[in-house]
Protein backbone atom coordinates (compact mmCIF):
# COMPACT_ATOMS: atom_id res chain seq x y z
CA UNK A 1 0.00 0.00 0.00
CA UNK A 2 2.98 2.11 0.83
CA UNK A 3 4.02 1.68 -2.95
CA UNK A 4 0.80 2.50 -4.22
CA UNK A 5 0.82 6.07 -2.53
CA UNK A 6 4.11 6.65 -2.99
CA UNK A 7 3.92 5.99 -6.52
CA UNK A 8 0.83 8.30 -7.20
CA UNK A 9 2.22 11.10 -5.10
CA UNK A 10 5.29 11.30 -6.92
CA UNK A 11 3.21 11.41 -10.08
CA UNK A 12 1.34 14.04 -8.53
CA UNK A 13 4.26 16.18 -8.33
CA UNK A 14 5.37 16.20 -11.47
CA UNK A 15 2.02 16.87 -13.25
CA UNK A 16 -0.39 19.14 -10.94
CA UNK A 17 -1.68 21.81 -12.01
CA UNK A 18 -1.43 25.24 -10.69
CA UNK A 19 -4.42 26.14 -9.70
CA UNK A 20 -5.19 29.12 -7.29
CA UNK A 21 -7.43 26.99 -4.30
CA UNK A 22 -4.16 25.21 -3.95
CA UNK A 23 -2.02 28.34 -3.32
CA UNK A 24 -3.63 28.70 0.29
CA UNK A 25 -4.93 25.67 2.48
CA UNK A 26 -7.68 27.64 4.58
CA UNK A 27 -10.60 25.66 4.97
CA UNK A 28 -12.72 28.23 3.90
CA UNK A 29 -10.95 28.03 0.19
CA UNK A 30 -10.81 24.49 0.24
CA UNK A 31 -14.80 24.46 1.09
CA UNK A 32 -15.03 27.14 -1.93
CA UNK A 33 -13.22 25.36 -4.57
CA UNK A 34 -14.74 21.61 -3.92
CA UNK A 35 -18.23 23.10 -3.88
CA UNK A 36 -17.95 25.04 -7.06
CA UNK A 37 -15.53 21.84 -8.77
CA UNK A 38 -18.55 19.30 -7.30
CA UNK A 39 -20.50 19.98 -11.07
CA UNK A 40 -18.13 21.63 -12.47
CA UNK A 41 -14.93 21.52 -15.02
CA UNK A 42 -11.71 22.72 -12.98
CA UNK A 43 -11.31 25.17 -16.27
CA UNK A 44 -14.44 27.03 -15.65
CA UNK A 45 -14.64 26.20 -11.87
CA UNK A 46 -11.00 28.84 -11.92
CA UNK A 47 -13.16 31.98 -12.89
CA UNK A 48 -15.90 31.72 -10.18
CA UNK A 49 -13.47 30.78 -7.27
CA UNK A 50 -11.32 33.64 -8.03
CA UNK A 51 -14.65 36.24 -8.06
CA UNK A 52 -16.20 34.52 -5.32
CA UNK A 53 -13.48 34.32 -3.25
CA UNK A 54 -12.62 38.34 -4.30
CA UNK A 55 -16.55 39.18 -3.19
CA UNK A 56 -16.69 36.95 -0.29
CA UNK A 57 -13.09 37.01 1.38
CA UNK A 58 -14.15 35.19 4.45
CA UNK A 59 -16.93 33.52 6.52
CA UNK A 60 -18.49 36.42 7.52
CA UNK A 61 -18.74 38.10 4.81
CA UNK A 62 -20.78 35.63 3.07
CA UNK A 63 -22.71 35.16 5.84
CA UNK A 64 -23.87 38.38 5.70
CA UNK A 65 -24.18 38.61 2.48
CA UNK A 66 -27.63 38.96 1.07
CA UNK A 67 -28.61 35.87 -1.03
CA UNK A 68 -29.54 37.34 -3.93
CA UNK A 69 -25.73 38.74 -4.34
CA UNK A 70 -24.68 34.71 -3.66
CA UNK A 71 -26.93 33.86 -6.39
CA UNK A 72 -25.84 36.33 -8.59
CA UNK A 73 -22.17 35.69 -8.18
CA UNK A 74 -22.85 31.93 -8.84
CA UNK A 75 -24.75 32.26 -11.97
CA UNK A 76 -23.66 30.06 -14.94
CA UNK A 77 -22.22 27.31 -12.50
CA UNK A 78 -25.93 25.97 -12.07
CA UNK A 79 -27.31 23.78 -9.12
CA UNK A 80 -28.16 27.11 -7.24
CA UNK A 81 -28.71 24.86 -4.23
CA UNK A 82 -25.05 24.22 -4.00
CA UNK A 83 -24.47 28.25 -3.54
CA UNK A 84 -27.92 28.78 -0.94
CA UNK A 85 -26.35 25.68 1.29
CA UNK A 86 -23.07 27.45 1.46
CA UNK A 87 -24.68 30.99 2.56
CA UNK A 88 -26.66 29.17 4.81
CA UNK A 89 -23.63 27.28 6.29
CA UNK A 90 -21.47 30.10 6.68
CA UNK A 91 -23.94 31.77 8.60
CA UNK A 92 -23.85 28.07 10.88
CA UNK A 93 -20.21 28.27 11.08
CA UNK A 94 -20.63 32.16 12.43
CA UNK A 95 -23.54 30.79 14.75
CA UNK A 96 -22.18 27.58 16.13
CA UNK A 97 -18.34 27.65 16.05
CA UNK A 98 -17.59 31.19 16.58
CA UNK A 99 -17.02 31.87 12.85
CA UNK A 100 -14.32 29.66 12.73
CA UNK A 101 -14.44 26.59 10.46
CA UNK A 102 -14.94 23.77 12.33
CA UNK A 103 -11.98 21.34 12.20
CA UNK A 104 -12.74 17.59 12.95
CA UNK A 105 -14.40 15.40 10.14
CA UNK A 106 -17.80 14.82 12.16
CA UNK A 107 -18.21 18.25 12.93
CA UNK A 108 -17.83 19.60 9.13
CA UNK A 109 -20.12 17.10 7.55
CA UNK A 110 -22.79 18.40 9.99
CA UNK A 111 -22.59 21.86 7.69
CA UNK A 112 -25.13 22.40 5.21
CA UNK A 113 -24.49 20.81 1.75
CA UNK A 114 -21.33 18.98 2.73
CA UNK A 115 -21.74 15.77 2.42
CA UNK A 116 -18.83 12.69 2.87
CA UNK A 117 -16.61 13.61 0.01
CA UNK A 118 -16.36 17.24 0.93
CA UNK A 119 -15.80 16.86 4.24
CA UNK A 120 -12.96 14.44 3.86
CA UNK A 121 -11.98 16.43 1.63
CA UNK A 122 -11.76 19.66 3.62
CA UNK A 123 -10.56 17.40 6.47
CA UNK A 124 -7.60 15.74 4.77
CA UNK A 125 -6.45 19.09 2.92
CA UNK A 126 -6.90 22.10 5.10
CA UNK A 127 -6.68 19.86 8.68
CA UNK A 128 -4.46 17.03 7.53
CA UNK A 129 -6.98 14.27 9.08
CA UNK A 130 -6.77 10.78 7.61
CA UNK A 131 -9.97 11.02 5.56
CA UNK A 132 -9.88 9.60 2.27
CA UNK A 133 -12.11 11.55 -0.21
CA UNK A 134 -13.75 9.42 -2.92
CA UNK A 135 -15.13 11.20 -5.90
CA UNK A 136 -15.95 9.58 -9.50
CA UNK A 137 -12.40 10.41 -10.23
CA UNK A 138 -11.09 8.03 -7.14
CA UNK A 139 -13.99 5.34 -8.03
CA UNK A 140 -12.71 5.17 -11.75
CA UNK A 141 -8.77 4.89 -10.76
CA UNK A 142 -9.20 2.17 -8.49
CA UNK A 143 -11.80 0.18 -9.89
CA UNK A 144 -9.26 -0.08 -13.41
CA UNK A 145 -6.01 -0.51 -11.24
CA UNK A 146 -7.51 -3.25 -8.97
CA UNK A 147 -9.97 -4.87 -10.94
CA UNK A 148 -13.26 -3.71 -9.44
CA UNK A 149 -16.48 -4.58 -10.99
CA UNK A 150 -19.07 -3.99 -7.93
CA UNK A 151 -20.99 -1.14 -9.16
CA UNK A 152 -20.17 2.24 -7.57
CA UNK A 153 -23.85 3.31 -6.78
CA UNK A 154 -24.56 0.42 -4.78
CA UNK A 155 -24.22 -0.39 -1.29
CA UNK A 156 -21.72 -2.91 -1.30
CA UNK A 157 -19.62 -1.38 -4.03
CA UNK A 158 -19.60 2.13 -1.97
CA UNK A 159 -18.49 0.07 1.46
CA UNK A 160 -15.95 -1.75 -0.75
CA UNK A 161 -14.19 1.49 -2.16
CA UNK A 162 -14.60 3.04 1.39
CA UNK A 163 -12.38 0.12 3.09
CA UNK A 164 -9.70 0.04 0.15
CA UNK A 165 -9.39 3.83 -0.27
CA UNK A 166 -9.04 4.11 3.75
CA UNK A 167 -5.94 1.18 3.03
CA UNK A 168 -4.42 2.61 0.52
CA UNK A 169 -4.39 6.71 2.24
CA UNK A 170 -1.19 8.49 3.06
CA UNK A 171 -1.80 8.68 6.99
CA UNK A 172 1.17 11.04 7.43
CA UNK A 173 -0.20 13.73 4.23
CA UNK A 174 -3.67 12.31 3.83
CA UNK A 175 -4.32 15.91 2.23
CA UNK A 176 -1.72 15.65 -0.57
CA UNK A 177 -2.71 11.91 -1.46
CA UNK A 178 -6.21 12.99 -1.73
CA UNK A 179 -5.37 15.46 -4.41
CA UNK A 180 -3.19 13.27 -6.01
CA UNK A 181 -5.58 10.26 -6.48
CA UNK A 182 -8.37 13.10 -7.71
CA UNK A 183 -5.63 15.06 -10.13
CA UNK A 184 -4.97 11.00 -11.46
CA UNK A 185 -8.35 10.51 -12.56
CA UNK A 186 -8.68 14.11 -13.75
CA UNK A 187 -5.40 14.56 -16.11
CA UNK A 188 -3.83 10.56 -16.53
CA UNK A 189 -7.01 7.72 -15.75
CA UNK A 190 -9.20 9.76 -17.58
CA UNK A 191 -13.06 8.34 -18.42
CA UNK A 192 -12.31 8.26 -22.53
CA UNK A 193 -9.20 7.66 -23.62
CA UNK A 194 -6.42 7.90 -20.47
CA UNK A 195 -3.26 8.03 -20.90
CA UNK A 196 -2.56 4.00 -20.16
CA UNK A 197 1.11 3.78 -21.94
CA UNK A 198 2.39 6.27 -19.53
CA UNK A 199 0.56 5.48 -16.53
CA UNK A 200 3.01 4.47 -13.83
CA UNK A 201 0.52 1.99 -12.82
CA UNK A 202 0.68 0.57 -16.19
CA UNK A 203 2.48 -2.95 -15.00
CA UNK A 204 0.19 -3.32 -12.04
CA UNK A 205 -3.24 -2.18 -13.43
CA UNK A 206 -6.21 -5.32 -13.95
CA UNK A 207 -8.09 -3.17 -16.08
CA UNK A 208 -5.48 -2.91 -18.44
CA UNK A 209 -3.87 -6.43 -18.55
CA UNK A 210 -7.48 -7.69 -19.03
CA UNK A 211 -8.69 -5.26 -21.75
CA UNK A 212 -11.09 -3.90 -19.28
CA UNK A 213 -10.58 0.02 -19.38
CA UNK A 214 -13.72 0.79 -21.20
CA UNK A 215 -16.07 -1.57 -18.76
CA UNK A 216 -14.58 0.24 -15.51
CA UNK A 217 -15.89 1.39 -13.27
CA UNK A 218 -19.31 -0.11 -13.26
CA UNK A 219 -23.06 1.68 -13.03
CA UNK A 220 -25.77 -0.18 -12.38
CA UNK A 221 -28.35 2.32 -11.68
CA UNK A 222 -29.59 4.18 -15.04
CA UNK A 223 -31.06 7.92 -14.58
CA UNK A 224 -34.35 8.17 -15.66
CA UNK A 225 -34.45 11.43 -17.82
CA UNK A 226 -37.64 13.96 -17.22
CA UNK A 227 -38.61 16.03 -19.68
CA UNK A 228 -40.46 19.22 -19.14
CA UNK A 229 -41.94 21.98 -21.43
CA UNK A 230 -41.11 25.13 -20.56
CA UNK A 231 -42.47 28.54 -22.59
CA UNK A 232 -41.33 31.76 -21.40
CA UNK A 233 -43.00 35.09 -21.98
CA UNK A 234 -40.84 38.07 -22.79
CA UNK A 235 -43.49 40.57 -22.04
CA UNK A 236 -42.15 43.95 -22.90
CA UNK A 237 -44.20 47.28 -23.06
CA UNK A 238 -42.14 50.32 -23.94
CA UNK A 239 -38.17 49.94 -22.70
CA UNK A 240 -39.96 47.48 -19.21
CA UNK A 241 -40.00 43.58 -19.35
CA UNK A 242 -41.24 41.59 -16.67
CA UNK A 243 -39.36 39.00 -14.68
CA UNK A 244 -40.93 36.46 -11.75
CA UNK A 245 -39.07 35.11 -8.58
CA UNK A 246 -39.19 30.65 -8.71
CA UNK A 247 -40.43 29.72 -5.47
CA UNK A 248 -40.70 26.23 -3.92
CA UNK A 249 -38.44 22.97 -4.33
CA UNK A 250 -37.43 22.81 -7.71
CA UNK A 251 -34.76 23.95 -9.97
CA UNK A 252 -33.42 27.80 -9.93
CA UNK A 253 -34.99 27.70 -6.56
CA UNK A 254 -34.96 31.68 -5.82
CA UNK A 255 -33.41 33.02 -8.71
CA UNK A 256 -35.51 35.07 -11.19
CA UNK A 257 -36.96 34.02 -14.35
CA UNK A 258 -38.87 35.46 -17.49
CA UNK A 259 -42.88 34.30 -16.91
CA UNK A 260 -42.95 30.64 -17.22
CA UNK A 261 -46.11 28.69 -18.59
CA UNK A 262 -45.09 24.67 -18.28
CA UNK A 263 -47.18 22.36 -19.75
CA UNK A 264 -47.46 18.83 -20.08
CA UNK A 265 -46.54 18.13 -23.62
CA UNK A 266 -45.17 20.34 -26.48
CA UNK A 267 -48.08 22.91 -27.67
CA UNK A 268 -48.91 25.25 -30.37
CA UNK A 269 -48.80 28.53 -29.81
CA UNK A 270 -52.45 28.58 -30.41
CA UNK A 271 -53.07 26.00 -27.61
CA UNK A 272 -51.08 28.57 -25.24
CA UNK A 273 -53.07 31.33 -26.22
CA UNK A 274 -55.89 29.13 -25.30
CA UNK A 275 -54.79 28.21 -21.91
CA UNK A 276 -56.31 29.17 -18.37
CA UNK A 277 -52.77 31.26 -17.60
CA UNK A 278 -52.37 33.22 -20.56
CA UNK A 279 -55.90 34.28 -21.04
CA UNK A 280 -56.42 34.96 -17.22
CA UNK A 281 -53.44 37.80 -17.61
CA UNK A 282 -53.94 39.50 -20.86
CA UNK A 283 -56.29 41.19 -23.12
CA UNK A 284 -55.89 39.30 -26.08
CA UNK A 285 -56.60 42.86 -28.15
CA UNK A 286 -53.92 44.51 -26.22
CA UNK A 287 -50.89 42.12 -27.17
CA UNK A 288 -48.86 41.56 -30.29
CA UNK A 289 -47.19 38.40 -30.59
CA UNK A 290 -43.87 39.57 -32.09
CA UNK A 291 -41.93 36.12 -32.21
CA UNK A 292 -41.52 32.84 -31.13
CA UNK A 293 -38.30 30.89 -30.78
CA UNK A 294 -37.63 27.38 -32.26
CA UNK A 295 -37.82 25.01 -29.11
CA UNK A 296 -34.09 24.80 -27.49
CA UNK A 297 -33.13 22.01 -25.49
CA UNK A 298 -31.63 22.88 -22.05
CA UNK A 299 -30.13 19.37 -20.15
CA UNK A 300 -29.64 19.30 -16.50
CA UNK A 301 -28.39 16.02 -14.85
CA UNK A 302 -31.74 14.52 -14.30
CA UNK A 303 -34.05 16.86 -16.63
CA UNK A 304 -34.47 17.49 -20.20
CA UNK A 305 -36.37 21.02 -20.72
CA UNK A 306 -37.60 22.06 -23.85
CA UNK A 307 -38.27 25.76 -23.74
CA UNK A 308 -39.51 28.65 -25.97
CA UNK A 309 -39.47 31.78 -26.11
CA UNK A 310 -42.39 34.13 -26.99
CA UNK A 311 -42.04 37.86 -27.07
CA UNK A 312 -45.22 39.61 -26.31
CA UNK A 313 -45.76 43.43 -26.93
CA UNK A 314 -48.22 45.45 -24.74
CA UNK A 315 -50.16 47.46 -26.16
CA UNK A 316 -51.25 49.03 -22.59
CA UNK A 317 -49.33 48.04 -19.57
CA UNK A 318 -50.79 45.21 -17.23
CA UNK A 319 -50.36 44.07 -13.27
CA UNK A 320 -49.48 40.97 -11.86
CA UNK A 321 -48.54 40.62 -8.61
CA UNK A 322 -46.60 37.95 -8.95
CA UNK A 323 -44.15 39.70 -11.50
CA UNK A 324 -41.93 42.71 -11.31
CA UNK A 325 -41.27 44.98 -14.35
CA UNK A 326 -37.77 46.10 -14.65
CA UNK A 327 -35.96 48.15 -17.41
CA UNK A 328 -34.68 46.27 -19.97
CA UNK A 329 -31.33 47.92 -18.39
CA UNK A 330 -31.62 46.68 -14.90
CA UNK A 331 -31.29 43.06 -15.92
CA UNK A 332 -28.13 42.92 -14.68
CA UNK A 333 -29.42 43.21 -10.88
CA UNK A 334 -30.94 40.01 -11.41
CA UNK A 335 -29.62 36.24 -10.70
CA UNK A 336 -30.93 35.01 -13.78
CA UNK A 337 -30.77 30.83 -14.61
CA UNK A 338 -27.95 30.72 -17.48
CA UNK A 339 -30.71 29.62 -20.12
CA UNK A 340 -32.59 32.72 -19.27
CA UNK A 341 -29.25 34.80 -19.78
CA UNK A 342 -28.29 33.46 -22.99
CA UNK A 343 -31.32 34.37 -24.28
CA UNK A 344 -31.23 38.29 -23.01
CA UNK A 345 -28.00 38.52 -24.58
CA UNK A 346 -29.53 38.31 -28.06
CA UNK A 347 -31.91 40.74 -27.78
Amino acid sequence: MAKFHKILTDWYQENKRDLPWRENKDAYFVWVSEIILQQTRVDQGIGYFLRFTKQFPTIKSLALAQENDVLKIWQGLGYYSRARNMHFAAQQIILEHNGKFPNTYDKIEKLKGVGNYTASAIASIAFGLPCAAIDGNVYRVLSRIFGIKTPIDSTTGKKEFRELADQLIDTHNPGNYNEAIMEFGALQCTPKNPGCNSCPFKNQCIALSNNEINELPVKSNKIKIRHRYFNYLYIKHKEDIFLEKREGKDIWQNLFQLPLIESEKSVSIEELLQQNQFRSTFDPNQIVIHSISNEIIHLLSHQKLHVRFIEIVLLKPIKNQKWIMTHENALAEYPLPKLITNYLMDK
